[in-house]
């Protein structure tokens, strides 16, 4: 036989647990010196609510000084010397170009990524450290549990709340103290021993976070793959800036205009550039239809160390300091390229050194082979001066013992 009197079986009610004791104050004036009272009593984990900040409460609570300008200053410190210590790596060793015959590495010239390194990790740490040293985000409070605290907290109403998660807590001892400092509606607030996640979350919680996970990997798959293959069609582009602009390119149709050509005829009476020059010799290094032999300036020493300094900003990425043609961009290309670069020549070769003067103004005017034209960057007088600066290169490894002053010839080994 079945008994029919049985209670039905019921759901086990969760257990819970005093979080705190709670106390009401009427203003802001009495709840800061209940607040001394408290700090004075001995207690450290407990806290005060207001519905706006109270002057002095800091004070009254005995908070310390926070951390947080520390945290700021070191990651700060950390920001500048990690702009400082990434452009001297990419400067001087990674990459070391001579950049307008500016030094590799120059402090002045690095303090605008230092400047904003330092303030974007500051920034950082400053957020953050906000948020670690609050304990944020932080969705749930035990203090929330008191509905009167819910409905008046936020008007009228301050609050001070002894923590049982204190050392020297006590229900009893707590309440006492709060009521013998003019706390009213003193109230122990109980929260649930365990937080437990709604059903549905428990379910489906994890899936979507691994869903979020495996989609959140894609951005980098996706960065990684086109960084590691070619591709015909242009790559996915957020913001295109100038790199597809629409132009027209040469033989296309181009309906703006009335012949519909993209490429415009020159127009009548103008001069093609360099046929306007009346000195061959100065402007295209010409005599009497041949390169000339000699150098159209007066070979001074002030033309030979503006002739260094005019090297070292075009020629030296390549050709090198020595003229050599073991130039940083040279070495860099050789090592990309596997072979098939091809490199600048020595400038100290016998065809480069037999060559005449206007030759070589020729190639440093409009390029050759590889080498691209440098007439429209650098001035005619400067291409002189760099035609005497090669000379001079060029003698200082082969020179002779006839080149040597005869007073000054004891001086060599």
């Amino acid at each position: 036989m079945h008994d029919h009197t049985a209670k039905p079986q019921t759901k086990a009610e969760p257990s819970t647990r005093v979080f705190a004791v709670l106390a009401e104050f009427p203003s802001g004036d009495e709840m800061l010196e209940a607040a001394r009272k408290v700090r004075d009593a001995g207690y450290t984990k407990w806290d005060t609510h207001s519905p706006y900040p109270v002057h002095g409460i800091d004070e009254a609570m005995g908070i310390r000084r926070t951390i947080l300008p520390t945290i700021v200053f070191v990651c700060g410190l950390t920001g500048a010397l990690t702009g400082l210590a990434l452009q001297w790596w990419t400067s001087s060793v990674y990459y070391p170009v001579i950049v307008s015959g500016k030094p590799m590495f120059s402090l002045p010239a690095n303090i605008p990524i230092i400047f904003e390194l330092t303030v974007l990790f500051s920034a950082f740490g400053a957020v953050f450290g906000m948020f670690a040293l609050n304990g944020l985000p932080s969705l749930y409070h035990g203090i929330f549990n008191s509905g009167r605290f819910n409905s008046r907290m936020s008007t009228d109403r301050f609050y001070i709340s002894i923590e049982a998660a204190d050392p020297k807590f006590n229900r009893d001892s707590a309440r006492k103290l709060l009521e013998s400092i003019g706390g009213q509606s003193v109230e122990v607030v109980e929260e649930r021993a365990a937080v437990e996640f709604p059903p549905m979350l428990r379910k489906w919680g994890i899936t979507a976070l691994l869903v979020l996970g495996a989609f959140a990997l894609l951005p980098p798959l996706y960065t990684l793959r086109a960084r590691t293959r070619t591709s015909e069609v242009t790559r996915m582009q957020l913001i295109w800036d100038m790199d597809q602009q629409p132009r027209f390119r040469a033989q296309m149709k181009n309906p703006l205009f009335a012949d519909g050509r993209a490429m415009r005829p020159q127009v009548p009476g103008t001069v093609a550039r360099g046929e306007a020059f009346a000195d061959d010799h100065l402007h295209r290094g010409l005599v009497d239809g041949r390169f000339a032999a000699t150098n159209a300036l007066p070979v001074t020493e002030s033309l030979l160390q503006r002739g260094r300094k005019k090297f070292d900003i075009y020629c030296a990425q390549c050709h090198g300091l020595d003229g050599l043609g073991q130039g940083m961009i040279s070495v860099r290309a050789e090592r990309l390229q596997e072979g098939t670069w091809v490199p600048p020549l020595s400038l100290h070769d016998e065809v480069v050194r037999t060559r005449e003067d206007g030759h070589i103004f020729n190639t440093i005017t409009n390029g050759i082979r590889t080498m691209p034209p440098y007439g429209d960057q650098i001035r005619v007088e400067d291409r002189w001066a760099i035609v005497a600066y090669v000379r001079a290169l060029q003698r200082s490894q082969n020179a002779t013992l006839e080149d040597v002053p005869s007073d000054r010839r004891g001086e060599l080994p």
